[in-house]
């Protein structure tokens, strides 16, 4: 799909399929374990609708906004995320002992990437839900057992783990509403396309492209996961795995180097997408 990879210092997997389909029109490193960063906040969006689906939340209902996180490793104390210069929402932070709903955190989780309002829908959504999410995509490598900034769990091995394959299996599943009723399917989408940070899959995508991604970022990685909706072309999904040392250079240009590098793969894939016939 596109040239250069092998030079690229470090590990980039890629996945894309059509919408529907299990078979890549596109793969490389498919399977290859990544650090999840944000992207696995789509499996506890998922997560969350499930729950409400089924009766043990309310979307609606307001909840405590609190900094205090039970560990994912037992007998661990409870944890907390370092701040709001930390994270890349102040909304949800000026939020810090009072109200919100679940349905407000979710969006906020998604289209600003908080990772408090994620710690705070994962506690709620509960990790074992997550867990099942994953398994109904037909996940086989990918894992979301702790929170964000629960250092006691990661130091013990409980780690957030992605590749591209099964974040294209979660978004297919997602998108195809296989893991939720009609509605729980349109919300979430409808919070994917709302996505705010567009520096990387949807900048190599033609302006106006209707595309339901997220991304995600921390030291050393660069990921970027959608559906993506061409007008002339069946959907497809389209996801891109980096860890590298491109993440946080700087091109000539000012870009950041990773989201250059994620941002010409997507023009790549919709350069190669299929138009329908027309007439």
């Amino acid at each position: 799909m596109i040239d250069g990879l092998d030079d690229v210092p470090g590990t980039v997997s890629v996945w894309c399929a059509p919408l529907g389909s299990a078979a890549p029109r596109y793969e490389r490193l498919p399977d290859e374990r990544h650090y999840a960063a944000s992207t696995m906040k789509v499996a506890v969006l998922a997560a969350l609708h499930r729950a409400h689906e089924a009766g043990r939340l309310d979307l609606d209902a307001p909840v405590p906004v609190r900094n205090r996180f039970v560990s994912a490793l037992a007998g661990a104390p409870e944890f907390s995320l370092g701040g709001p210069r930390d994270d890349n929402d102040d909304a949800v932070w000026d939020r810090l002992g009072g109200e919100a709903s679940l349905a407000w955190l979710a969006e906020r989780m998604i289209v600003r990437s908080s990772n408090l309002a994620a710690n705070l829908v994962l506690a709620h959504a509960g990790s074992d839900e997550v867990a099942r999410v994953w398994r109904l995509a037909g996940a086989t490598h990918s894992a979301t057992p702790r929170g964000i900034e629960d250092y006691a769990a990661r130091d013990a091995g409980i780690d957030n783990l992605v590749t591209a394959a099964d974040l294209g299996r979660l978004l297919d599943a997602l998108a195809t509403g296989a893991l939720a009723g009609p509605d729980g399917t349109a919300r979430m989408l409808a919070t994917l396309f709302a996505q705010e940070h567009r520096e990387d899959l949807a900048a190599g995508l033609p302006t106006g492209t209707r595309v339901a991604h997220k991304n995600g970022w921390v030291h050393a990685v660069r990921h970027a996961a959608g559906v993506v909706y061409p007008d002339d072309a069946d959907p497809y999904t389209i996801v891109v795995c980096t860890t590298t040392t491109l993440a946080g250079r700087k091109e000539p240009d000012g870009r950041d180097a990773a989201c250059d590098l994620i941002a010409r793969i997507a023009r790549a894939s919709w350069d190669a997408r299929v138009p329908r016939p027309v007439g």
